[in-house]
């Protein structure tokens, strides 16, 4: 519907182009009214005429208010002019529009054109409604036949689409063509009929007036003058009513030849009418005849197609036979691949119980050397604090012996002053004999910067005995600090003491149960477990490959079942697809749990990789956390024994952990480190060919491999082993 309201808006857009206005280039541009308004204008410029035209505002633009307000205008002045010239008689009966009645019905608000959504929305339906009307304006006035000859000169197809619009016009806001034609023979009929009437009442009352003539004639006297112009008015009378009979005459056998035409009309008009439905009914059937044909054309192809689909089942029926047989050989391998799944599972839990064992142990371990390692830096933490307070004893001791020469210079020289103010003392008392003055002249002989000097002198001394209380009293503070320091030391060394011979017997115990429960044949089980993992790769791919057969053959089987007839089918052809859809459902169900177990065993593979790299790691950072007075490689010596048995139980019998009670002399010490890392090394080969890590883990191995071994040469060189 709407892709025909579109085609309509586009022939009325190019019949409006006919009239040449220069704003007619786009529909855009009649969104604005100004070009529909020239247009009227060229159709009747009496009504639509300069003054109306100058109300129209022509930069209107954007401005889409301002388009609403010309194109309302221009619909009122179109409502106006049906209706005045209705009402004048020029269209009589015809093209009343909107709110005026035709033929006492009101035409419904559904058909006018909504000119808000024209100037906003630039909607072309109501602009197409809108171009509706101003041709019914076009083929409704006075020059209506030059617009039906300009609309006749356009295409046919575009002319078919205006007529179109005409006939849709005249059904809803006008009245039909039919009506139209019978009301213009109708309208003539009666105008003839007035003018017979006028002149039949004309006609009677010149036959009166004669008669009153003539009977004047015959009585009144005879004269000469009076009788020659009577008989002129008489001569002028008779030919005058003459006149008038021809003409009444002609008036009667025009009558009769509109009313034959009117007649010839009508007849005309039904048989059009009889004609258009016709050739409706009949354009109304070649469309379904076209539809059919194209639906047969369809199911034409598509019989071929089944045809040609139902042979190739047929040739695919043939060879189920083959497929029932390479299926029974299919479930007799899937039989014995599930046999073997079971054996496998059975031996991978056995080992799986076995691994969490070892991987609870291994975990307990960790944790032992973990609190290890946070006692041995406590350790370190008091011995560091130690030092620390021992260095600061030593300069107090020097600080001291320092205070105390100090101290014994002054009192040499206090000493001094003391004998000199003596032998002054003495010297005055000999001089006080002589003379009183004399010995008043003494005194101030004697220096006032000596005298300064030596009570100087003796502020400091006292000063400096004060200092030496204060210094005594700290120092023996420090004493007693110092001895609860190396109180709290010895205790902490035997707590650390006594957990570290603990932890080496929950080790030992612990390493005795791993070895009671590792097989001795560890070797022989990881290439078993290797074997297997193998084996059931190669399972898996064969299952895949499988089952991808199995689907492909139950599809090809099951369009094969639906294709062929009803009463063809094979009643035991469906058991059997059942039973292998529900062996296929136990088969997947298997390998999920399979895949489960597997993606568990490789979760415990990464936890022991973990593991090796965290031994690794530890041995590496514990050697450089130690310090004291033990040097860096006798703490690398301790890390790297705790750290190979506390990872890889068996390399060693022992912890040591205090450096003054049993530290080895260095040629043994540098000959056990070679030996624990030649355990160390073995160990972990061992475990990676058990374990089949990959190739990154491989890598990290090797390069820790190598390391171990410049270490060894190292340790060899040192000890000259």
């Amino acid at each position: 519907m709407s892709r025909n309201k579109h085609q309509l808006s586009d022939s009325l857009f190019i019949w409006l182009q006919t009239f040449q206005m220069p704003s007619c280039t786009s529909k855009h541009e009649l969104t604005s009214g100004v070009a529909i308004a020239h247009v009227l204008n060229k159709i009747d410029p009496s009504w639509f005429n300069e003054t109306w035209l100058s109300r129209i505002k022509e930069d209107g633009g954007t401005n889409w208010r301002l388009k609403v307000s010309n194109l309302k205008k221009i619909l009122q002045s179109i409502m106006e002019y049906y209706h005045d010239v209705s009402m004048m008689g020029l269209m009589p009966k015809r093209h009343v529009l909107f709110d005026v009645e035709v033929l006492g019905q009101q035409v419904s608000d559904g058909h006018v054109p909504d000119v808000c959504l024209i100037g906003e929305m630039g909607d072309v339906n109501e602009l197409g409604r809108l171009l509706q009307l101003v041709l019914g304006c076009a083929v409704s006035c006075e020059h209506k036949q030059e617009h039906i000859q300009q609309i006749m000169t356009l295409e046919e197809s575009v002319q078919h689409l205006v007529m179109t619009a005409i006939q849709e016009s005249r059904k809803y806001y006008f009245l039909s063509e039919e009506t139209d034609d019978r009301d213009d023979s109708s309208q003539r009929l009666r105008e003839l009929k007035q003018q017979v009437s006028v002149l039949t009442e004309e006609k009677s009352s010149l036959q009166t007036e004669l008669q009153s003539l003539r009977e004047r004639l015959t009585c009144c006297e005879p004269s000469d003058i009076s009788s020659t112009v009577t008989n002129k008015k008489l001569l002028l009378l008779q030919s005058q009513m003459e006149q008038l009979q021809e003409e009444n005459d002609r008036l009667e056998s025009s009558r009769d030849d509109v009313r034959l035409r009117g007649d010839v009309l009508q007849r005309e008009v039904v048989d059009l009418q009889l004609r258009n439905e016709e050739l409706t009914c009949l354009a109304q059937e070649s469309q379904s005849l076209k539809d059919e044909m194209d639906v047969l054309r369809q199911s034409s192809e598509r019989v071929s197609r089944l045809e040609a689909m139902v042979d190739t089942y047929k040739r695919k029926l043939e060879d189920l036979g083959d497929l029932r047989r390479q299926v029974r050989l299919l479930e007799e391998r899937n039989h014995m691949y599930m046999q073997r799944t079971c054996e496998l599972e059975e031996e991978l839990r056995r080992a799986s119980a076995v691994r969490t064992q070892l991987d609870t142990y291994k975990r307990q371990a960790h944790e032992l050397s973990a609190k290890h390692s946070a006692e041995a830096m406590k350790a370190e933490k008091w011995q560091f604090e130690y030092k620390n307070l021992n260095d600061k004893y030593e300069t107090l001791l020097k600080e001291k012996e320092k205070l105390m020469g100090e101290r014994d210079a002054l009192r040499d020289t206090t000493e001094e002053l003391t004998c000199a103010q003596v032998q002054q003392q003495c010297f005055t008392d000999s001089l006080t004999g002589d003379s009183g003055t004399v010995g008043s002249l003494a005194s101030e002989i004697m220096p006032a910067e000596f005298r300064d000097t030596v009570v100087r002198l003796q502020q400091e001394n006292k000063m400096l005995c004060v200092q030496e209380e204060s210094y005594r009293q700290r120092l023996e503070d420090l004493q007693n600090h110092l001895e609860e320091s190396q109180r709290s030391r010895n205790t902490l060394e035997t707590h650390n003491r006594e957990k570290l011979h603990e932890a080496h017997s929950d080790l030992q115990k612990k390493r005795e149960v791993i070895d009671d429960l590792e097989p001795h044949v560890d070797s022989n089980m990881a290439k078993k477990i290797d074997d297997l993992q193998e084996i059931l790769k190669k399972k898996d791919e064969d299952m895949r490959r499988m089952e991808d057969r199995y689907k492909k053959y139950v599809e090809k089987a099951r369009t094969v079942i639906q294709t062929l007839d009803p009463k063809q089918k094979n009643d035991s052809v469906a058991p059997e697809v059942q039973a292998l859809k529900n062996q296929l459902s136990e088969r997947d169900r298997k390998i999920q749990h399979l895949e489960h177990d597997f993606e568990k065993s490789r979760s415990r593979q990464d936890q022991e990789e973990k593991l090796i790299i965290s031994a690794w790691y530890n041995m590496e950072t514990e050697p450089l956390c130690v310090s004291g007075n033990g040097s860096s490689s006798e703490g690398g010596w301790r890390a790297l024994w705790f750290s190979s048995s506390s990872v890889f139980p068996g390399t060693a019998e022992t912890v040591h952990t205090s450096p003054e009670r049993t530290r080895p002399p260095p040629s043994q010490k540098n000959t056990l480190s070679a030996i624990l890392i030649d355990e160390f090394m073995s160990s972990l080969l061992e475990r990676t060919s058990v374990s089949g890590l990959n190739d990154d883990t491989g890598n990290l191995i090797s390069l820790l491999a190598l390391s171990l071994s410049e270490n060894v040469e190292y340790h060899k060189s040192v000890s000259g082993v």
